[in-house]
């Protein structure tokens, strides 16, 4: 339950020292900073206090990063190397990579000029060549035509062309038109499967007549955009010009497959334009006066030596206060490792507010037994949990890749738990396998009990799973409402609940313990129940108080569907068993033999992919969802807002300071 506590800071300084102070700040990663829009509307200060305009350099900034992108996915395409799944970023010490980039700057300017102008002509010469294709599609149907496009009309006579549906009868549309206009030439150029082309030439004075002689056969005219030379002669013509075109893009391909070499330092360069970019940005959302600059913004408190160090190197003024009640503080999580690794859960969600509990540590414990169960399988949670250990000491991901690939390995040891109490390794494979290849019985027996054979076991254990976390769920309710000063809210909508909660089982079950359990509980939901209707409209007047009391009572309803929800623990953890043996079954159907054999292991193979990989989300998104509905909905409003500090966001390129702490 970490929210990292978030302290105000306020900064003024010399703009002499402004640049190698943005370096080392940026160089920490500690401090957001607030825009200044708006910050000074006091019209006595605002003719000496203005916001640097510096948008120039960052349109200028943000013109080159893009041009570098487009060189960068130009070069991609054309890229034969093998690509990891996965990119670990290079690391490199400040020092070394500032000078490394001067050594190669101009260089990779040119190199990125290259790739830009080659990937400019293949996209014009794929949208020529597409727009040929589209001409010649069009001139395709009339290449017979042996009319040059310009002599399509002369002094006295002039030529139609057009289109009529396939099945029109051409015998009975010549008849009729030659009925019309005695003297006019009907040439039929070509047909496909929905029309026939059609060439008339007439007198021009003759034209409005051969249209209406062609009205009633749902004639079309067509006109051909071109100026010189027969369809034929066009055709040929622009066949010569694709070939010319894919020919400068075959050349252009060449140039960013050659270029492919200076890919790595392309990026480097996309990761130095984006670090000046931030810091061009961060400037223009300080104020300044001729002298000095001013900024305020946010850090965490455990960081507040270093900033303050910082400060003091560069003697400016600085204020650092906490955050008044009212004001929306950017929100930063803090749990120790394991827990972590669970945060992208609570991020899905939203981040907590600033007045929430952090969840993640309570969620934690109980996403881990949902998904397990939900799978449990222990063959599925061992691949899951060795997969997921190669992927993360292989390719070394950061950020929330890191942290998702760390969650389903604890999810994975879980699943093996699980898998191994319920007795499912593969399903019944192993017994399958043996029966099938050996002839023998092999049974791998549950060291708690088999779901598939007691699933109302099964039910009753997932029932109380949930109402267990239901009420952890309503604990740090109480514990919010005691921690804001309302112990009395906590008592009456939480702790009357628990109450009533604890006699109705105690009544319903305790008799298997002791006979005197069942009376207690008894009485204990009676007050429970009755401290609900006299207290649940507390706040209400009049009426309401008693309606109020009756419509709190009423919610009992909403908690039982809440605990029936749990259900779905039963439901997926018995589909991937169910599955897993459907799928064995199908697999032993060929008979033993080296072929059945055969058939048995990729039929496993196969399936056993999709089973994992369907029964995993399926577990993944309901472990989710009862935390999310059942879960948070009993305590969390969640709305908080991230805490971005001013700091590298570099995409390929990692900065190592040796001699610098991670602030955050």
């Amino acid at each position: 339950m970490a929210v990292t506590e978030m302290q105000k800071l306020t900064v003024i300084g010399l703009n002499s020292t402004q640049t190698p102070f943005l370096h080392e700040l940026m160089r920490l990663g500690v401090v957001e900073i607030n825009s200044q829009v708006g910050a000074v509307n006091d019209e006595q200060w605002m003719p000496d206090i203005f916001r640097t305009s510096n948008s120039a350099d960052v349109s200028r900034l943000e013109a080159d990063i893009l041009r570098v992108s487009t060189a960068l996915s130009a070069i991609s395409k054309y890229d034969t190397a093998k690509q990891p799944l996965l990119r670990i970023r290079e690391e490199f010490g400040l020092t070394q990579f500032i000078d490394y980039m001067n050594q190669v700057k101009t260089k990779l300017e040119r190199t990125v000029d290259q790739a830009v102008e080659a990937d400019r002509k293949i996209v014009e010469s794929k949208t020529e060549i597409n727009r040929i294709r589209t001409v010649m599609t069009g001139l395709e149907p009339w290449k017979n035509l042996d009319v040059p496009v310009e002599q399509m009309e002369t002094k006295f006579a002039c030529s139609v062309m057009g289109t009529v549906a396939a099945k029109t009868n051409s015998t009975q549309m010549k008849t009729n038109i030659l009925e019309h206009v005695p003297s006019v030439v009907v040439e039929e150029v070509g047909a496909d499967k929905q029309q026939r082309y059609f060439f008339f030439l007439c007198l021009k004075e003759e034209k409005d007549a051969l249209y209406d002689a062609l009205r009633p056969f749902g004639f079309i005219p067509v006109t051909l955009a071109e100026t010189k030379g027969t369809p034929a002669e066009l055709i040929q013509s622009y066949q010569q010009k694709q070939q010319e075109l894919e020919n400068l893009i075959s050349e252009a391909e060449a140039v960013l497959a050659g270029l492919s070499s200076a890919r790595r330092d392309i990026e480097f360069l996309y990761d130095s334009l984006c670090a000046r970019r931030d810091r061009a940005k961060i400037v223009g959302d300080m104020l300044s006066t001729e002298t000095v600059f001013y900024f305020d913004g946010w850090i965490p408190k455990r960081s507040r030596p270093k900033v303050e160090k910082l400060l003091e190197s560069y003697e400016y003024y600085y204020d650092i206060q906490d955050p008044k009640p009212e004001e929306q503080v950017p929100i930063l999580l803090h749990n120790n490792s394991v827990v972590q690794a669970f945060e992208g859960v609570t991020s899905m969600y939203s981040l907590p507010s600033r007045h929430d509990v952090d969840p993640t540590a309570l969620l934690a414990p109980f996403y881990f037994i949902f998904f397990g169960l939900m799978l449990s399988d222990a063959a599925y949670g061992i691949i899951l949990s060795v997969g997921c250990a190669i992927m993360i000491r292989k390719y070394k991901p950061e950020g929330m890749m890191y942290r998702m690939l760390k969650m389903f390995f604890y999810c994975g040891i879980s699943t093996f738990i699980w898998g191994a109490l319920f007795g499912g390794w593969f399903g019944d494979f192993f017994t399958v396998a043996a029966r099938t290849m050996f002839g023998i019985d092999f049974v791998i027996p549950p060291i708690w009990f088999n779901p598939l054979a007691e699933p109302m076991k099964l039910l009753v254990f997932s029932l109380i799973l949930g109402g267990i976390h239901i009420f952890v769920g309503m604990g740090v309710q109480a514990y919010m409402f005691i921690r804001d000063g309302h112990p009395l809210d906590a008592l009456f909508d939480i702790g009357l609940w628990y109450l009533l909660f604890i006699g109705l089982v105690m009544f319903g079950l305790g008799g298997s313990i002791s006979a005197a359990l069942p009376n207690v509980g008894k009485y204990m939901a009676i007050v429970g129940a009755v401290g609900i209707l006299i207290t649940g409209g507390r706040k209400k007047k009049g009426l309401g108080k008693i309606t109020g009391g009756l419509g709190s009572l009423y919610g009992i309803t909403s908690y039982l569907s809440d605990v029936l929800s749990y259900s779905r623990l039963l439901a997926l953890g018995l589909a991937t068993g169910v599955v897993a043996q459907v799928i064995n079954t199908l697999g032993s159907l060929a008979g033993g033999g080296i072929v059945g054999s055969l058939v048995l292991i990729v039929v496993f193979l196969a399936g056993t992919v999709f089973n994992i990989a369907i029964n995993a989300l399926g577990a993944f998104v309901h472990s989710c969802r009862l935390q999310y509905v059942e879960f948070f909905g009993k305590f969390y409003e969640g709305g908080g807002r991230e805490f971005r500090p001013f700091a590298r966001n570099t995409k390929y390129i990692k900065i190592i300071e040796e001699d610098v702490e991670d602030g955050r």
